[in-house]
């Protein structure tokens, strides 16, 4: 497994550097920004073939305009893989709708819900049938008010670390255990299918300090990394502009969910979850992972 992951990861951070450095070069150095860098996995490694942008049945997206920089990931529910739908293309396609969407300043830098509102109906207006599931978790960065504002429907999230204290994060929205909310297009017929309205995603607003770290991640990060080994590593580069350092810290948490996710004697959240709900759970969670790493410079 050693031997896909570091062939997966050189390829993965070549591509993602060179999107995050693009990104970062669009931008003028005085202006107030996110400086982000991106790691993940896809959870069968040797099965997926890389795309930028994707890991496995995840998506996600780094854009910038003059007046905000946003990043953006989604989970691609995998049950619709028994149907042979592909649970990425989902995802994936959403995800580049909200990006191409940004790019274009189509979008209110205060409102993320509306982008991922946007977004789904690129996708449902799409000539191609687009058809499966996905969470979705968006975070703005508005330069006017140094401020973000921060969209998120399901389990993917985010969390802000400052001082070595999360002083703000994502709710997690679930109809029941395990069952998150998402987004969802059918095939015909499949009427009773799970699937939340754009609207229903929780949305916050919240002043970021200069130096402040922020995560956003699918839930293959947050199911298998306890939140304080989270904590832990994210305060290490509270206040860092390095993008390489950001990039090693990045793939330090990449690295951990998944090691973590194929542990079977591991009381991971996710087991601990499972427990609470009267379901006898032991190991990690494996998972597609994703993880957008970024720190505030004002």
């Amino acid at each position: 497994m050693r031997s896909w992951t570091t062939r997966w990861l050189s390829r993965a951070l070549h591509q993602n550097w060179q999107a995050a450095s693009a990104t970062a070069e669009n931008k003028p150095r005085t202006y107030s920004r996110f400086i982000s860098v991106v790691s993940g996995f896809p959870k069968n490694l040797a099965q997926s073939k890389y795309k930028p942008g994707k890991m496995g049945d995840d998506a996600w997206f780094i854009a910038n305009t003059k007046t905000a920089d946003v990043l953006g990931v989604a989970d691609g529910v995998g049950g619709w893989r028994s149907y042979g739908i592909d649970p990425g293309e989902f995802s994936m396609v959403l995800m580049r709708s909200c990006e191409r969407l940004v790019k274009f300043s189509r979008f209110d830098p205060i409102k993320p819900v509306s982008l991922i509102a946007s977004g789904f109906r690129e996708l449902q207006d799409n000539r191609k049938c687009i058809l499966g599931s996905s969470t979705a978790c968006i975070v703005v960065f508005n330069r006017e008010d140094s401020s973000i504002y921060t969209a998120n429907i399901g389990d993917s999230g985010f969390i802000i670390v400052r001082k070595g204290e999360i002083v703000h994060r994502s709710e997690e929205q679930q109809h029941y255990f395990n069952t998150p909310f998402q987004l969802s297009l059918p095939p015909p017929g499949h009427t009773d299918v799970l699937s939340d309205s754009p609207e229903s995603a929780n949305t916050t607003t919240f002043p970021v300090c200069n130096g402040d770290v922020i995560l956003v991640a699918t839930d293959g990060v947050f199911d298998n990394v306890p939140i304080k080994l989270l904590v832990d590593t994210l305060q290490r580069v509270e206040g860092e502009n390095d993008q390489v350092k950001l990039q090693m810290c990045a793939n330090s948490i990449a690295l951990m969910a998944r090691s973590l996710s194929f542990d079977s004697k591991f009381l991971s959240p996710f087991s601990q979850n499972a427990r609470r709900n009267n379901i006898n759970a032991m190991g990690g969670k494996p998972d597609d992972i994703t993880v957008v790493l970024a720190t505030v410079a004002l």
